[in-house]
């Protein structure tokens, strides 16, 4: 019997026993073994751009789908779960985008669980996700507590985004440099001039040091010394991104109104803008805003937001390539730190005075 005539009575026999493709019938039409397609779908280290060649054109032309079920009884079910805290940040679709364009060729498929920055729902989430036999969680900005996050690692292969934990051994972190990136901010407002710079952050417990917010608010802090403006430092608080309108509008109806806001994200900003707008102060003659992500948004022309850029894709790509690892045996930790960049736009003055 000939090489292609053995391939197709196997393909038949797999079609007949259980009605469904096979890993076996992918195996026989690629002319591998079994384990190297089981390789091939699970990542696994070593794999040659070859084998991986042959065994997805069977794949795709048999029309393989992996059993879930089925790998989930094996101890593997090829989902991740992806923990976000606020689904309303326009960043976190970049994060996103990220994770999965990582997993694009992988038989992994992310499923998205929504917290909207409640712990007890963070929590309920958490067991879900385990309970479902999923394979690994990425949390991006959680709202936890460490010891709640280290519990959760402890079950399932962790990665962390949004909080800084480098010291953490039961889990990974991939986090932006938030410290650096609120320097840059100030540099560049000082840099044209400035010295009332206020900075608007997220209202967090205590217990939330390890947190993105509390991390830039940390940077606004040490630049505004370093340029000997620590008699100008104005920290003020919103419980959320729509709250921090109402407080931006209060902060300009001071007398000593700031002449430029350092907010803690872009969507923050944006409700700042609009206050000044409601208050007929102009962007940025009146007032300079600066953000923080670079969300898509600050791009279009009405927003026209400078903003500090920490690569949100980049973020999803090295968080789910870590799970991965994880998920693969890897137990020594990682933590990664992403370079941060000023992204000047429209909503801030530049050093000459000039709006762009």
């Amino acid at each position: 019997m000939s090489e292609i005539s053995q391939s197709k009575s196997i393909q038949k026999a797999e079609r007949d026993m259980s009605g469904r493709i096979t890993i076996r019938t992918v195996a026989a039409d690629a002319g591998v073994s079994v384990s190297a397609v089981s390789k091939v779908l699970r990542n696994a280290y070593g794999v040659s751009d070859v084998l991986r060649a042959k065994v997805n054109a069977s794949i795709e032309k048999l029309g393989y789908r992996p059993n879930a079920s089925a790998r989930g009884m094996r101890g593997r079910s090829y989902t991740l779960g992806v923990l976000l805290s606020d689904i309303r940040n326009p960043f976190f679709s970049e994060i996103m985008a990220g994770i999965n364009e990582a997993l694009a060729n992988t038989p992994y498929q992310p499923l998205l669980g929504v917290s909207n920055s409640a712990v007890g729902v963070e929590r309920s989430l958490i067991d879900a996700m385990i309970d479902r036999q999923m394979d690994g969680l990425i949390f991006v900005a959680p709202r936890m507590l460490d010891e709640e996050i280290d519990a959760a690692a402890r079950r399932i292969p962790t990665v962390v985004i949004g909080h800084h934990r480098p010291q953490a051994m039961h889990f990974d972190t991939v986090n932006g440099d938030d410290e650096a990136g609120a320097e840059h901010a100030i540099d560049h407002l000082v840099a044209a001039g400035l010295e009332k710079i206020t900075h608007i952050s997220l209202d967090i417990s205590a217990s939330e040091d390890n947190s993105v917010t509390a991390h830039r608010e940390l940077g606004y802090r040490r630049a505004m010394e370093r340029h000997g403006l620590s008699r100008h430092t104005d920290v003020h608080y919103a419980e959320h991104s729509p709250l921090a309108r109402n407080l931006a509008r209060n902060l300009l109806k001071r007398s000593d109104r700031p002449e430029a806001l350092f907010c803690w994200t872009d969507s923050c900003a944006f409700e700042a803008i609009s206050a000044a707008m409601e208050l007929g102060i102009s962007v940025p003659q009146g007032l300079s805003v600066i953000g923080y992500d670079n969300s898509p948004p600050c791009d279009l022309a009405q927003n026209n937001l400078t903003s500090i850029d920490q690569s949100g894709r980049q973020l999803g790509m090295e968080s789910a390539r870590m799970l991965m690892e994880r998920i693969e045996g890897r137990q020594k930790p990682e933590h990664l730190l992403v370079e941060t960049r000023l992204i000047v736009r429209g909503s801030t003055i530049t050093a000459s005075g000039h709006d762009l």
